[in-house]
Order: C-alpha cells, then sequence, then structure tokens
C-alpha cells in the first residue's frame, strides 16, 4: 500500500509511456515510405562510404544522420524496417535525456521531482511532436537527442560545483555534442550559434568558447558543400513565415486544433489558480518538502533548460526568412529538449490542494486520450489511403506494377527506391527493367518496334500528380497511345495504363 502510495503514478506513467513507445513501434512499416525517407534510401543506403559522401555534397544536409543511418544500414540491413526503426531507437533515448534533465531541472530549483519527472515523460514520449518523427526516416529524432544531450551537459556547466576534471569532461562532453547536433541539422547549427553567442555575452568564455569551436566542422561542411547549398533554387519550396507557420507549428507540437487547446489550457490554469491552489503557507505535502532544497546554480530556470537560446534562435530565423525563407514547422523541433523539460518543471511545481490535483488529473487523462489517436496522425493508415504518408504511397504503386516492364514516372528515382525497398522486405520480386522518366519515356517511342502497353504513374497530392503525369501522358499519346486509369483508385496514387491504337501497331513494325 505505502509502495503504491508513494510510487503509484510513476508506475502508470511509465505503462502509459511504454504503450505509446509500442503502438509506434508497431506501425514502423504500416505505411509507405514517403518521399523524403526515400531520399533518405538513396542517401545513405549506398555501397560504400564514399559513395555517400559525394552523394550529399550535393545535398542540403550535413553527414552525421546519413552516415550513421549508412553504418546502421550495413550491420542491421538495408530495408525500410531498419531505417525507421533508426529514429525509434533516437526517439527513445531522447525522451529519457528529456525526463532526466526535467528531474535534474526540478531538484536544482526546488520543485516536486516526482511530479515533474512523470509530465516530462508523459510530454516526452506522448505528445505529437516527438511520436510524429519517432518513425520517420529522417534526422529529425536523432537531432532532438543530440540537442537534449547538449542541454544535459550545458545544465551540469551552469550548476557545477565540483572538481575541476569533472568540469573540464563535462565542458568536453558539451563539445562533442554540440558538434553532433550542427553535423545532424543545420537547425541544430542556428541553434547552438545563438547559444554560443548567449553565452559569450554572459561572459561564460569557456561555455562560449567550446561551442564556438564545435561548430567549426560543420562550417567546414558548408564550405565542401557550398556549390549546391548556395544555389538560388536550394531551399526555393520554402515560404515566407505567416499564419500558417504558426498554425502548422503549434498542430504538430499539440495535435489538430491547436488554439481551442491552447484556450482550454489558459481556462484550465485559471480555474486551478482560483480554486485549486495551496493557500500561502500552507503544505500538506512530506515529497514536497523534501524536494525544496536546491542545488547552487547559476542563471535563471529558462537559460538552464536552453529555452533561451532556443527563443533567440527561433526570432532570428523568422526574421531571416522574410529576406531568405528558412522557417519550416518540421525544423522547429529543435525547440524541444528546452521546452518540454521547462514545461514540466513549471507544472510540476505548482503547489495544489485535493481539488485542484484532481481537476489537474483529469485534464492529463483526457489529453493523453486524445494524444493515443492524435500523435498517430499520418503514421498509421486511415481508411483508403491503403498506407499512404505525408501525402505519398509510393509503396501501394510498386506493388500494383510489380512484374510490368514498361513502367515511366517523372520521379522515377524515387520510384525506383521504392521498388527496392519493396523487394528489401520481401513483398516483391526484383524487376529486371527499372523505371523511366520522361526523356526514357521519349527514347522508348522513337525506338520500334513499339510497346503494346506502357504504365505511367505517380504520387503524391492529386494536382501534383496531374501536373507530373500531364507531359508524358501528351507524349504517349503522340506515339499513337490511349491512356485511361488502372486498377483500384488509391489515395495519393494514379496508374495509367496506355496501349497502343491498332493503327499504330502496323506503322511502328
Amino acid at each position: 500500500m505505502l509502495f503504491w502510495r508513494r510510487f503509484g503514478l510513476g508506475v502508470v506513467v511509465i505503462l502509459v509511456c511504454v504503450a505509446f513507445a509500442l503502438k509506434a513501434l508497431l506501425l514502423v512499416d504500416v505505411t509507405s515510405l514517403w518521399s523524403d525517407e526515400l531520399y533518405s534510401v538513396g542517401k545513405s543506403f549506398q555501397p560504400s562510404f564514399r559513395d555517400l559522401l559525394a552523394m550529399l555534397r550535393n545535398d542540403t544536409h550535413p553527414p552525421v544522420y546519413y552516415s550513421l543511418l549508412w553504418f546502421w544500414g550495413q550491420s542491421v540491413g538495408q530495408n525500410a524496417v531498419t531505417l525507421r526503426l533508426l529514429s525509434w531507437l533516437a526517439y527513445g533515448l531522447g525522451g529519457i535525456v528529456m525526463v532526466f534533465q526535467a528531474g535534474a531541472l526540478a531538484q536544482a530549483r526546488g520543485v516536486s521531482r516526482g511530479r515533474s519527472l512523470c509530465l516530462a515523460a508523459l510530454l516526452a514520449f506522448c505528445s505529437p511532436y516527438p511520436v510524429r518523427f519517432a518513425i520517420e526516416g529522417k534526422s529529425y529524432a536523432l537531432l532532438v537527442l543530440f540537442v537534449g544531450l547538449a542541454w544535459w551537459w550545458r545544465r551540469r556547466l551552469l550548476q557545477s560545483v565540483e572538481s575541476s576534471t569533472v568540469f573540464a569532461r563535462d565542458l568536453l562532453l558539451y563539445g562533442i555534442t554540440v558538434c553532433l547536433a550542427a553535423l545532424t541539422h543545420f537547425y541544430g547549427l542556428f541553434l547552438f550559434a545563438v547559444a554560443a553567442a548567449w553565452d559569450l555575452w554572459q561572459q561564460r568564455w569557456r561555455l562560449g568558447g567550446i561551442a564556438t569551436l564545435a561548430l567549426l566542422p560543420a562550417l567546414v561542411w558548408i564550405a565542401y558543400a557550398a556549390a549546391y547549398l548556395f544555389r538560388d533554387s536550394t531551399g526555393g519550396w520554402l515560404a515566407q513565415p505567416g499564419f500558417a507557420l504558426l498554425e502548422e507549428t503549434l498542430a504538430r507540437a499539440l495535435g489538430p486544433w491547436p488554439f481551442p487547446k491552447i484556450g482550454l489550457f489558459v481556462l484550465l490554469m485559471l480555474a486551478l489558480r482560483r480554486w485549486g491552489r495551496l493557500s500561502a503557507g500552507h503544505d500538506d505535502d512530506e515529497g514536497h518538502r523534501r524536494d525544496l532544497q536546491p542545488a547552487v546554480v547559476a542563471g535563471s530556470l529558462v537559460d538552464q533548460s536552453g529555452l533561451i537560446p532556443s527563443a533567440l534562435m527561433l526570432l532570428a530565423v523568422v526574421a531571416v526568412s522574410f529576406v531568405k525563407p528558412l522557417a519550416f514547422s518540421r525544423y522547429f523541433v529543435v525547440l524541444v529538449p528546452a521546452a518540454l523539460p521547462l514545461i514540466a518543471v513549471k507544472l510540476g511545481g505548482l503547489r495544489l490542494n485535493l481539488r485542484g490535483s484532481a481537476l489537474a488529473l483529469v485534464a492529463l487523462t483526457a489529453l493523453t486520450v486524445l494524444w493515443w489517436q492524435q500523435s498517430y496522425i499520418g503514421l498509421h493508415p486511415g481508411l483508403g489511403s491503403a498506407g499512404g504518408r505525408e501525402q505519398d504511397n509510393f509503396r501501394a504503386i510498386s506493388q500494383s506494377l510489380a512484374g510490368q516492364v514498361e513502367r515511366y514516372g517523372r520521379r522515377s528515382r524515387l520510384l525506383n527506391l521504392s521498388d527496392h525497398m519493396e523487394v528489401a522486405a520481401g513483398r516483391m520480386l526484383s524487376n529486371s527493367m527499372p523505371w523511366g522518366d520522361g526523356a526514357a519515356l521519349q527514347k522508348r517511342l522513337d525506338q520500334p518496334p513499339l510497346p503494346s502497353v506502357i504504365w505511367l504513374a505517380s504520387s503524391g497530392p492529386d494536382q501534383s500528380m496531374r501536373r507530373r503525369l500531364k507531359p508524358l501522358i501528351k507524349r504517349a499519346e503522340q506515339g499513337g497511345y490511349t491512356c485511361r486509369e488502372d486498377g483500384p483508385q488509391i489515395e495519393y496514387t494514379r496508374v495509367l495504363r496506355c496501349t497502343l491504337m491498332t493503327s499504330s501497331v502496323g506503322d511502328s513494325q
């Protein structure tokens, strides 16, 4: 009985977090790899590491994630499951780091450590932002892990009252994790460039100096890939900041309908302040009294958590994006390792009476139940999508045209990579004839005898599919073919069967 009174809430939270993580793991291969994940396959699943580095020279991303993915693939196999499994492992480790960071911050600030740990665990393992990237073959989960580790070591350095040897070790580890974050995603570089400047402004010379040195490898990589990175077309798909960017970022963090949720949270806090707070001088929580022993610290809570550099980086990126667009809602996941522990500590520090505790528990339970569905939007195949993801479904096209010979699409490289992943998964046999693009189609049409049937396919939003298929259809029709939709209508896919007209058969012979 005493055990459940002291640890019951923690046990329940652990079980809930494990359930969320296992649900993500079970969904690791139920959806198609989307275009960005297929690009990860094309970049990382190279025959040699030298080929990988050559490929990344013409890419917008630094090398750590793709290098790690290459070594991972060489060790456990190169397929869709292992691609996403690496992100799932990073999601788990990153979540643990953020939970322990919240506990350390709570203890240092004299706040209930147990409540802060529980809240941080629910936010780290159950909220939409971390879960969304938990099984995506991209660098975001790994970026969260490295940024979280960097903030962990930076907090230790700010709180350090230990020996010079321990300080030197922590300083070195801070530099290493900053370097890894900057070489995983350029938002990591932006973030810790601001952190270094902030610490130097605060006259923390060793802290700012080591971060500055740690960013040099990322700057060297930028010089290595400068010819591609500084082309006018690079990042041209990004738009200037607007209300849509804010709404999409909040939706990624909180789930659908973020503004009503924020409104309900404000009402909850007002209700707790009015009816749920303990009166001044009243404390019936022995555990709370035990935790009220703050450590020697330097800087405020928002500084120790890393939120000040994170907020300054956010403002700088948004400001620059009005001139050269850089802001994208996915990239703002880099803010999670600083914001999440801080939120957990702030909420965990609320001193609630029995009525307030009951109200907070009901609200937290309702939010967790809601997240059980909303955190997995996009990870779980919806009705009629047949496994689509991020408005792509290359898997469905690969499977529907497995064994066909004359196959063409504007994004032929992605279609070939999708075929390769389906063969690796054992869901289809290898095809001797790869997908061709528009140029390959024209070349084939210029070489009689013409095939009786050719296949055209595309994946994506309907308008994009029509735009990509239009020039292919035009070439096929000019070559004497009639093209019609073929097979079942699957969301985010369009497959056309183009049949050679009888009169054209004689002309081609």
